[in-house]
């Protein structure tokens, strides 16, 4: 069989005209796209950020999607007004989709539509833009940027600065990255971020690069503060020793004041440009993905000989627990070379003495608690599951805390060698929800991913709290998770879907979880064939 062709395409995203569903204020638009191929599910692919206050939103966060020439891929791009912290979309005001086709997007390189309702009535005079680009350099760009002396645009209290990179098209400026907001401060040192080469200058060091830099306001009304021009080439000789310095010029106010200087200065103190490796770039050059499973054997789940149990063996030899091992146990096990998954159980009372455990082994070996593949941990659990008592209570720390002591062996080698991921499938809410907080937040600076299944029709919500996807999970003393490791999904969702359906949605995180995490550590895959690179930043 030929290999796929495939390639990796950038979405850019913005609209134009979108309905105002805020009384006093404007809509707060999100963009979320999903994607379908041959079945007639859709399912997520990722979100943009969320522009405060703002009917024409440029959305800064790119989709990057796999482009197969050969296969049919729907797209429907949905944009929401968000009211709320919760994940859940059903909840927040509808502005209007599009459905299109990949295939639509790039061999228009720029696509202009009207969104439409669910009904496909107009959603007012709102329209959508797609920008479509191959990525063919996977390099980025780390800076490290301050200013000083900007303009004060705000009557009380001071500017609140943030940079705005804009990447120069055909059709005009394209925005390729927005820094966060510094509070208060015309003097400001804004985090380091990094901007993948493509979305700056697609690769070319000469192309011409625009920055903004504006001043916050919640309503909105941003006010620019100054703007300047310049090239990676320029950009690329700052150093700490000798930045490079940019004057911040606000042309309307040069026009109308004499003798007009800037409206402050930007400063460049780190331009490097390195090699960003892939999630294939780690797996080829030798990085394991260790595979755990936790199974939830606690009292609420049922008695296992009555059919309503969720433990329940049906004559066909299924339960819910068994589908969610299977379909995510079989993409995983690819990427093991021995195969070996150790198993654990947890909520139950465990022979001899009858004690509850919160993290016992399926096979009752605590020296080796490993199952031969996918096959040997449904083995185990089919063999473990008359033995025991189910209990409570449904604490998730200790075997958080468990996979993460083999993480943080693992983090004492110099390369990106070894991930974990750990799959927990549970009936329902956590009992121990402070600890597993704490948990998430310290395996969050681990290389490790957790991913949990909700099997069952209990009510899931708190479980959004874990899964990250609407700001950092903070612990108990207010510590910030590193990055988010957390992935959750009812298996309600997917009953009736294909087995591919689950295991595509739970696991779609898992690798740029890894890429984030090694790149962040600045851990290359074990048989690296690139140089690291110099100082100066080339490749």
């Amino acid at each position: 069989m030929a290999a796929q062709c495939v390639t990796k395409v950038e979405l850019t995203v913005s609209c134009d005209n979108l309905l105002d569903k805020d009384i006093g204020s404007k809509s707060d638009p999100l963009c979320v796209l999903l994607m379908s191929s041959s079945e007639s599910q859709w399912y997520e692919v990722g979100r943009t950020e969320k522009v405060q206050n703002c009917l024409k939103p440029k959305f800064a966060k790119k989709f990057v999607i796999d482009y197969y020439f050969e296969i049919v891929q729907k797209l429907k791009f949905g944009i929401y007004d968000i009211d709320n912290k919760t994940v859940d979309l059903s909840d927040d005001d509808f502005l209007g989709q599009l459905e299109c086709t990949l295939g639509q997007v790039v061999s228009s390189k720029k696509l202009t539509r009207p969104l439409v309702l669910k009904n496909k009535t107009p959603a007012g005079k709102g329209t959508i833009t797609i920008s479509a680009e191959e990525i063919k350099d996977n390099r980025v760009v780390n800076f490290e940027v301050e200013a000083r002396k900007l303009d004060n645009k705000d009557f009380f209290g001071k500017s609140d600065p943030y940079l705005e990179f804009f990447k120069q098209t055909e059709t005009g400026w394209q925005l390729a990255h927005r820094t966060e907001v510094v509070n208060n401060n015309l003097n400001p040192t804004w985090k380091p971020f990094r901007i993948p080469l493509q979305s700056l200058c697609g690769g070319d060091l000469d192309k011409p690069i625009k920055v903004d830099c504006y001043d916050y306001d919640n309503d909105g009304s941003h006010d620019l503060i100054g703007t300047f021009e310049t090239t990676m080439t320029r950009l690329k000789e700052a150093s700490r020793s000798s930045p490079a310095e940019f004057e911040c010029v606000n042309s309307k106010k040069k026009q109308k004041k004499k003798g007009y200087k800037n409206s402050g200065v930007v400063s460049v103190k780190l331009c490097q440009v390195v090699k960003e490796y892939t999630f294939l770039d780690y797996i080829m050059g030798g990085c394991q993905i260790n595979f755990t499973v936790a199974i939830d054997f606690t009292g609420s789940n049922g008695d296992p000989k009555s059919p309503q149990s969720l433990h329940y063996i049906s004559p066909q030899g299924v339960n819910e627990y068994l589908s969610a091992i299977w379909s995510v146990g079989n993409v995983v096990q690819d990427y093991d070379s021995d195969k070996m998954f150790p198993a654990f159980g947890f909520g139950a009372q465990i022979p001899p003495q009858w004690q509850v455990s919160h993290q016992f082994p399926l096979n009752f070996n605590a020296s080796n608690p490993f199952c031969a593949g996918v096959e040997g941990v449904v083995e185990a659990y089919r063999v473990c599951l008359p033995q025991v008592k189910l209990y409570g209570p449904t604490n998730f720390s200790p075997i958080i805390n468990h996979v993460a002591c083999f993480a943080k062996q693992a983090l004492q080698q110099t390369t990106a060698s070894q991930y974990f991921v750990l799959l927990i499938i549970t009936d329902g809410v956590i009992t121990d929800m402070d600890e597993t907080r704490n948990a998430i937040v310290n395996a969050s600076r681990l290389p490790m991913s957790i991913i949990i299944i909700g099997v069952g029709g209990a009510d899931f919500s708190a479980m959004d709290v874990l899964d990250g996807d609407d700001g950092r999970l903070r612990s108990l003393s207010g510590e910030s998770a590193m990055r988010d490791i957390v992935q959750f999904v009812p298996f309600r969702q997917f009953q009736n879907g294909p087995r591919e359906a689950l295991a595509k949605s739970v696991l779609a995180e898992v690798p740029a979880q890894l890429v984030d995490f090694f790149t962040t550590m600045k851990l290359k895959p074990p048989q690296s064939n690139n140089p690291a690179p110099d100082p100066a930043g080339t490749i």
